[in-house]
């Protein structure tokens, strides 16, 4: 009790009296997490308010072998935000560094700091005349540390790429305190190893990520949103196919949305429509986006014609304006939500090549049929770059604690279809603790004994995120 004083009096002399929090109401909801799997205990939860308060408490963990649970907007969906029930860790939350650095608009850069808010610095982007195209459905909350740290994916992948495509540079606290001054605006830079990307995408667990120099694009003058009937996956597939070749570099959404999915959404999201007349095994919501504002309308319409045409497609509503185009999104961003009031819900988080996305699915759905009779399969998300939730709905009218406490079988079935076609058990969520264990089953051998070997040399006390990834 005495050295836990000490080290929460010298937390204080850092960031602030005001900005250690100890008593339990204080602490709760940086405990646990959305989905409520993981709940944890700390020390307490600290709150720098710059790097150089970050560096003088990763000091200071480091010196009294404290570990530290970093920690953003607190939406991750894999545990990795989250310390364990040790008391130990103090988590490190980066909500106070909220500042936008700079922004260069001729080099289409912007630099902030890892607290800011994701819908911020899309915002802050907007006014600069200028497109941050990271999209998550937890951008209300979300950090754009923690979007670095998870290299995190979202809708607009198929255009503008991961976390990582849209990261110029960064600003990192390694764990002996020491600054990583890493915040380049440059677009060529072959002076030795890229050392931004030992951070990106690791959790947390090699650094304390604290700034970024992101990239900026012009804003689309034009954009066109269809909600799109189609028969199967492998329609869906084909209609991607044709889209390339149609509008190439303008498609910057293409969603896949099953029926049972879009159902759950209009039972139980208020004000959700259906916009096509007729119930559709699968849907897409395709989304093109243009500088130039003339020819993009009629250019989708003559997509949707030839896919028609060719029996890809069964139905399809175009947006008419802005307030449509939001109806349509709704659709697919309230997915999960709903799927909330079916009870529960166990999630996949998985890739594999998109022209193996329509048999994986059969694979999938064949596969719960023997092991979860019963279970609802609802596979959705961004085909276009490969990546599917797989999130399995219980049974209707069974237990909802005993289909969850199934969550390691149906997830080990799952995994291994997703191994067999070569995909990924990750594809934009992490490993944190969820999938930590399962990690070298599916990780290659070497891959894994370098993955050690970097979380030695960079944290040879092993105070980073402990538990996390590795």
């Amino acid at each position: 009790m005495a050295r836990q004083s000490g080290l929460v009096a010298a937390f204080e002399a850092i960031v602030g009296a005001g900005h250690v929090l100890t008593t339990p109401s204080d602490m709760a909801g940086y405990l646990s997490e959305p989905r409520d799997l993981y709940r944890g205990v700390a020390l307490g939860i600290v709150r720098p308010a710059s790097t150089q308060e970050v560096a003088a408490v990763v000091r200071l963990c480091n010196e009294s072998r404290t570990p530290i649970v970093p920690q953003g907007g607190n939406t991750g969906l894999v545990g990795g935000q989250i310390p364990d029930r040790s008391g130990g860790a103090i988590v490190l939350s980066l909500q106070r560094m909220r500042a936008l650095r700079e922004i260069d608009l001729a080099s289409n850069t912007m630099t902030v700091e890892a607290g800011m808010i994701l819908a911020h610095a899309q915002a802050e982007a907007g006014r600069a005349g200028r497109l941050f195209p990271l999209s998550l459905a937890s951008e209300g909350s979300c950090t754009i540390g923690g979007n670095l740290a998870t290299n995190a994916g979202g809708t607009g992948v198929i255009a503008y790429g991961n976390a990582r495509d849209l990261a110029l540079g960064i600003e990192a606290v390694l764990a002996d305190g020491r600054i990583f001054c890493g915040l380049s605006k440059l677009k060529k830079d072959n002076t030795g190893y890229d050392l931004k990307d030992l951070f990106i995408g690791s959790e947390g667990t090699l650094g304390v990520i604290t700034a970024a120099t992101l990239k900026l694009f012009p804003k689309p003058r034009a954009v066109e949103t269809a909600f799109i009937g189609l028969p199967s996956p492998a329609a869906a597939v084909a209609l991607l196919d044709l889209a390339r070749e149609k509008a190439g570099g303008e498609i910057t959404a293409f969603e896949l949305i099953p029926r049972i999915g879009l159902d759950f959404v209009l039972a139980h999201v208020k004000g959700a429509r259906n916009p096509l007349a007729a119930r559709h095994e699968w849907h897409v919501l395709l989304e093109l986006s243009s500088q130039n504002a003339e020819g993009l309308g009629p250019r989708l319409l003559d997509m949707l014609t030839a896919a028609a045409e060719s029996g890809l497609v069964e139905d399809a509503a175009i947006a008419a304006s802005k307030a449509q185009r939001a109806a349509f999104w709704r659709l697919r961003e309230d997915l999960s939500e709903a799927q909330r009031f079916e009870g529960g819900s166990i999630k996949h988080d998985v890739s594999v090549a998109i022209t193996d996305a329509p048999a994986f699915l059969e694979d999938v759905q064949s596969v719960l049929k023997e092991t979860a009779p019963g279970a609802r399969l609802v596979a959705f998300g961004h085909l276009g770059d490969g990546n599917i939730h797989c999130n399995v709905s219980q049974p209707v009218g069974a237990d909802r604690a005993a289909f969850l406490a199934r969550w390691g079988e149906i997830n080990e079935a799952v995994h291994a279809i997703v191994t067999r076609y070569g995909g990924s058990i990750s594809a934009e969520h992490g490993i944190g603790q969820l999938k930590r264990d399962l990690l070298p089953q599916v990780k290659d051998k070497v891959a894994m004994d370098l993955m050690r070997a970097l979380k030695r040399t960079l944290d040879p006390q092993g105070i980073l995120n402990p538990g996390k990834v590795l």
